[in-house]
Order: C-alpha cells, then structure tokens, then sequence
C-alpha cells in the first residue's frame, strides 16, 4: 500500500521566475525544509523509504503538483527540485539514489489550491 502524503506547498517554474537569487534561494531553502519536516511528521518517526522497499531494494517516489495552472515537462521538474531533495533527506538518502525511481505529475486544482502530493509505493 503506498503512503501518499499531502504538502501545503506553492510551487513555481524556478526557470520562469525572475526574482533575486536571494529571494529564490529563500524560498528553496524554506521548501526543502518544510518538505523534510512534514514527511517526518507525517510518518511519525517510521522509516518510510526502508519500509517501501521491494525485494531488489527499489523504490518509487511520485511527486504530484496540484496548482490551478499547469507547467510544461521540464519546468515541472525544476519547480519540483527543492521537494525532492527534501523529500531525499527526510527518507536519509541522496536524491540521485538508483534505488529510488522519481517520477513527476500534476493535476489541476482549484482556485488557490496548492499543494504538492508526495506518494512513496
């Protein structure tokens, strides 16, 4: 069964925002760390990566981002970055780990409805 886990989180194409480096790097710092809090939180002090293991050692992490419009391939995967590493260090592993398979996805969502679905099988 896989844990799907919901974060109260604002994602932006990083490509397409022109903001000062500090402020972008603010608002990175702030995702990667909230990520990391709330995954923890969420599951309880569990270790939900060595819990979702399968037999070769492999897992899957989807990231789904839920905002009222879209974002192209590429920018989706950038506006996800800060999320995954803090996805990453949360479950205490390198986010460039062959044992963990990325994968990217959004869906539209309401007005002011953002959020970022994290679901680990």
């Amino acid at each position: 069964m896989p844990a799907i886990i919901s974060l109260p989180l604002r994602t932006v194409s990083e490509a397409n925002a022109h903001q000062h480096w500090r402020a972008r790097a603010r608002r990175t710092k702030a995702q990667r760390a909230a990520t990391q809090m709330l995954i923890w939180v969420a599951r309880r002090g569990e270790d939900p990566f060595g819990a979702r293991l399968d037999r070769d050692g492999h897992a899957e992490i989807r990231l789904t981002r839920v905002a009222p419009r879209g974002l192209d391939s590429d920018n989706l995967a950038g506006a996800l970055k800060a999320v995954r590493d803090g996805v990453a260090d949360a479950l205490g592993v390198n986010d460039g780990d062959p044992r963990i398979t990325w994968l990217y996805g959004q869906r539209q969502g309401g007005v002011r409805e953002y959020l970022v679905e994290v679901t680990i099988t």
